[in-house]
């Protein structure tokens, strides 16, 4: 009882405080979980989707990257014409089928019409056209505006990036006359970084 006054008085702490009752010290199970949150929200917030043209070949690659206004994509494809071409964010991550209608209609959370430049628009998947080069290479990034990778009413996890042969003229119902499906990735929740990857053929 006389040490333990002492301790008090002389404002020593003991160690014993500061183990968890299995013994294990208390600042190393903070750690521990720190270190866990974030890995896992690492793994939540930023994914690379590989992408495929109608025969399956490995066309390139889109960056999604959590961001405080929505989901920035950082996309660099190749193999397809010249000049604007759509790309928007379909219901499913299903791009199986030469035309990718599997994928469905574009995310559409909110049930809006389609089109940036509509009134009553826009679709969550519906993105900024994207410019190729002469060279067939395109390479920049649009922005999934209010989308999140995290769970909840506007996250684009399960869903798919298509890209389109024309452009999107951000008005028409219900796609923007931007024709057929050319280009798909499957955006899942279980990423394939930890398999094997195609060699990107943009690198």
């Amino acid at each position: 009882m006389a040490n333990h006054v002492k301790r008090i008085k002389t404002g020593e702490v003991s160690n014993d405080k500061w183990k968890t009752r299995s013994g294990i010290p208390l600042f190393c199970l903070l750690l521990t979980l720190s270190i866990m949150i974030l890995i896992s929200c690492e793994q939540k917030t930023a994914r690379t989707i590989d992408m495929y043209n109608p025969s399956k070949d490995m066309v390139g690659t889109v960056k999604l990257t959590e961001q405080p206004d929505g989901v920035k994509a950082k996309v660099k494809v190749e193999g397809i014409s010249p000049g604007f071409h759509g790309i928007h964010i379909h219901e499913f991550p299903d791009c199986s089928g030469s035309d990718f209608k599997n994928a469905g209609n574009h995310l559409n959370p909110t049930r809006k019409e389609h089109g940036l430049m509509n009134s009553k628009g826009a679709h969550l998947g519906d993105l900024p056209n994207i410019k190729v080069g002469s060279d067939g290479k395109m390479k920049g990034e649009v922005t999934v505006i209010d989308g999140t990778l995290l769970d909840g009413k506007n996250s684009i996890m399960e869903s798919s990036i298509v890209i389109t042969e024309g452009k999107d003229d951000g008005v028409t119902q219900p796609g923007g006359e931007s024709g057929k499906r050319i280009i798909c990735g499957e955006i899942k929740k279980k990423s394939k970084q930890d398999k094997e990857s195609p060699t990107d053929p943009t690198e």
